[in-house]
C-alpha cells in the first residue's frame, strides 16, 4: 500500500512539477535565440557595409542610369517588365527594387516596383492555377506548413494572403505559383499582395534611393536633406518592422490553429500522429538558418573585400569602357597644314577661370560662337594633319562638343542628367570631316591611334571628378607641355592622387581604374605611371614596396562656378 501511495502520490504531482522547469527551460532558450538572431541581424548589417565598400557601386550606379534611366519615360516601362521576367522565374528581385530607387527616386521607383511585382506575381499565380498546375503541386504536396497555410486561407481568404505578403512564411516567388493552389480568387489575391507588399516595395526603394544618392556623386546634398533623408529611412524601418511583428503574431496564430487542427482530424487517437510543429517550436530551425545566412555573407564580404580590385577591374571590363591597343599611326608633317584653334582659345579665356572651373551661364550667351568653331573644324581636312595637329583637333573638338552638350541642356546640376541617347553615344558631331559620337571620337579616333594616357587628363566630361578644363585651348605646337602640365596638375591635388608612403596607402582618381589598360601598356601598371608625376612614390617604388591601391570618390556634379570647391 505504501508503495502503491507513494507512486499515485508522485504520479500525480509529476505533471506540475515537470511544468515549471520546462517553462524556464523554453524561456531561456527564447532568450538566447532572441540575442543569436539581433547577432545575425548585426553581422548581416555588418556585411553589407563591408560588400558596399568593396564593390564599384558607383560605376553600377552610373551603368544603370546610362542604360534604363535614360530611357526617359520608357525607363521605368522597362525596368517593369524585367521585374516581371524576374518574379515569374525565380529571380530575386531586391537589386531591382534597390535601383528603381536609385535610378527613379521614391515616387516613380516605388510604383515602378509595385507594378513590376504585382503583375508579376498575377502571372505566377495564373499558371499555377492553369498551367502548370501538376508541377506546382508535386512542390507543395510534402510540404505540412503550407497545407495548414491553405486550410488558412479556405478559411480567411485574402486576409491571410496579405498577413503572408507582410511576415513571409514562404519565400516571395514561391508564395505566388502556391496561392494559385488555394481556394483564394484571383483578384482578392492581386489586390491583397499589391497593398500588403507597399510596405517592404517602400522601404527597399528608399533604401535604394539613399544609397544611391551617396554613391552616385552627382551633386552634394546639403545637411538638412541628408537628415531627412536619414529620419525618413529609419522611420520606415521602424514601420516596417513593427507591421511585419503584427502580420507574423496574427499568421502564427491562424496557421498553428490550422496545423492543431489538421493533426488531430488526420490522426483521431493520437497514435503514430506526425508531430507538426507550431511557430514556438519553429524558431531554432529560422534562428539556425538566419545564423548560417549570416555567418556565409559576413565570409563572402570578405572575400570580396579583400578581392575587390579584382572584382572591380572584372566589372569595369564588363561595362566601363572599352580595352584598346594603343598605337602610335600618324606621323609627323611640318609641312602640313595648321588648324586655327584661336576662337576657341578666345571662348575658354573668357568663360573658364584657372582653375578649370566654367561660367555656364554666360558662355550660354557665347552659344553662336562655340557653335562656330565647331563649323569650322567639321571642314578641316584630317588626312593632312600631322600627328599633333591631329590629337590637337581631337582634343579641342571634345571639349568643345562637351560644353556645347551642356549649355543647350541648361539648366542641369550634371552632364548625367542628359539622356544617353544624346550625351556620349550622340553620333552628332562632325570634326574633321567625319561625323560621330563623343564615345567614338574617344574610344575610336583617339586612344587606338595615339599612345598617349595623358589625354585621360585632358578631355573634359564637365564634372567636378573630372581633371580641369584648361582655359586656353590646345596647340599643336605646344601639346606635349600642356598635357604635361595638366598630369603634373592632377597628381599635385587630393582630389585625383593621395598617397601615404607610412601606411603604404596609394588614392587615385578612378581614371587610372576606367582606363587602367592604356596606363598598364605605357608604364607597365598604374603606379608606375603615377610615380612619373609623384617623386615620393617613385621612391617608394624603387625601394622595392607595393603600395594598396584604391579609388578615390569621383564626383559626378556640374563643374561650374557655382560648385566651386577645393582641389
Amino acid at each position: 500500500m505504501q508503495t502503491e501511495t507513494s507512486q499515485h502520490v508522485f504520479h500525480a504531482k509529476s505533471p506540475a512539477a515537470d511544468r515549471a522547469p520546462d517553462s524556464n527551460a523554453m524561456k531561456g532558450r527564447s532568450r538566447w535565440l532572441k540575442w543569436i538572431r539581433l547577432a545575425s541581424m548585426l553581422v548581416i548589417l555588418v556585411s553589407l557595409m563591408l560588400l558596399i565598400r568593396a564593390l564599384p557601386l558607383d560605376q553600377l550606379s552610373v551603368v544603370l542610369k546610362s542604360s534604363i534611366g535614360d530611357l526617359g519615360m520608357w525607363g521605368p516601362v522597362v525596368l517593369a517588365a524585367i521585374y516581371i521576367i524576374a518574379t515569374v522565374l525565380f529571380v530575386p528581385g531586391t537589386i531591382l527594387t534597390l535601383a528603381a530607387g536609385a535610378i527613379f527616386g521614391l515616387a516613380i521607383g516605388t510604383a515602378t516596383v509595385s507594378v513590376g511585382s504585382t503583375v508579376g506575381a498575377s502571372l505566377a499565380f495564373l499558371i499555377a492555377r492553369y498551367g502548370a498546375r501538376k508541377k506546382v503541386a508535386s512542390m507543395a504536396q510534402h510540404n505540412r506548413h503550407f497545407g495548414a497555410i491553405d486550410q488558412a486561407i479556405e478559411e480567411g481568404g485574402w486576409k491571410i494572403v496579405a498577413l503572408l505578403r507582410l511576415s513571409p512564411a514562404i519565400p516571395f516567388n514561391l508564395q505566388n505559383y502556391l496561392y494559385g493552389l488555394t481556394p483564394v480568387g484571383f483578384w482578392p489575391y492581386v489586390v491583397a499582395s499589391w497593398i500588403a507588399m507597399l510596405p517592404g516595395t517602400f522601404l527597399y526603394v528608399y533604401i535604394g534611393h539613399v544609397t544611391g544618392a551617396a554613391i552616385a556623386g552627382d551633386r552634394e546634398r546639403s545637411p538638412v536633406e541628408w537628415a531627412m533623408l536619414i529620419v525618413g529611412l529609419l522611420a520606415t524601418v521602424a514601420v516596417t518592422v513593427y507591421v511585419t511583428r503584427l502580420a507574423r503574431r496574427k499568421l502564427n496564430e491562424q496557421v498553428d490553429g490550422e496545423n492543431e487542427i489538421a493533426s488531430e482530424s488526420e490522426e483521431p487517437n493520437g497514435e503514430d500522429a506526425p508531430a507538426v510543429k507550431t511557430s514556438a517550436e519553429r524558431q531554432p530551425i529560422k534562428t539556425l538558418v538566419m545564423a548560417a545566412s549570416a555567418v556565409l555573407l559576413f565570409t563572402f564580404s570578405l572575400f570580396a573585400n579583400q578581392n575587390s580590385d579584382r572584382i572591380q577591374d572584372s566589372i569595369v571590363s564588363m561595362f566601363g569602357p572599352p580595352q584598346v591597343e594603343m598605337n602610335e599611326r600618324y606621323g609627323e608633317k611640318p609641312a602640313g597644314p595648321k588648324v586655327d584653334h584661336s576662337a576657341l582659345d578666345q571662348l575658354l579665356k573668357s568663360h573658364v577661370d584657372a582653375e578649370g572651373w566654367v561660367d555656364y551661364g554666360s558662355l550660354a550667351g557665347s552659344e553662336d560662337q562655340l557653335q562656330g568653331y565647331l563649323d569650322q573644324i567639321a571642314e578641316v581636312s584630317f588626312d593632312e594633319l600631322g600627328r599633333d595637329e591631329k590629337l590637337t583637333l581631337l582634343i579641342n573638338g571634345y571639349n568643345a562638343a562637351t560644353l556645347k552638350l551642356i549649355v543647350e541642356n541648361l539648366p542641369i546640376d550634371s552632364i548625367m542628367d542628359i539622356p544617353e541617347s544624346q550625351r556620349w553615344d550622340a553620333k552628332r558631331w562632325e570634326i574633321g570631316g567625319k561625323r560621330m559620337s563623343l564615345n567614338q571620337l574617344e574610344h575610336e579616333e583617339i586612344r587606338p591611334n595615339f599612345a598617349e594616357p595623358r589625354i585621360h587628363f585632358a578631355l573634359v566630361c564637365a564634372a567636378v571628378g573630372c581633371p580641369p578644363l584648361r582655359n586656353e585651348a590646345y596647340a599643336a605646337e605646344k601639346l606635349n607641355s600642356q598635357l604635361e602640365e595638366q598630369a603634373q596638375y592632377v597628381h599635385d591635388h587630393s582630389t585625383w592622387f593621395q598617397f601615404d608612403p607610412g601606411r603604404s596607402e596609394l588614392s587615385l582618381t578612378k581614371l587610372y581604374s576606367w582606363y587602367g589598360d592604356d596606363f598598364v601598356q605605357k608604364s607597365g601598371s598604374v603606379e608606375q605611371f603615377a610615380a612619373n608625376y609623384s617623386s615620393e612614390l617613385a621612391r617608394f617604388l624603387n625601394s622595392g614596396e607595393t603600395p594598396v591601391t584604391t579609388w578615390l570618390p569621383y564626383d559626378w556634379s556640374l563643374n561650374s562656378k557655382s560648385n566651386k570647391q577645393a582641389r
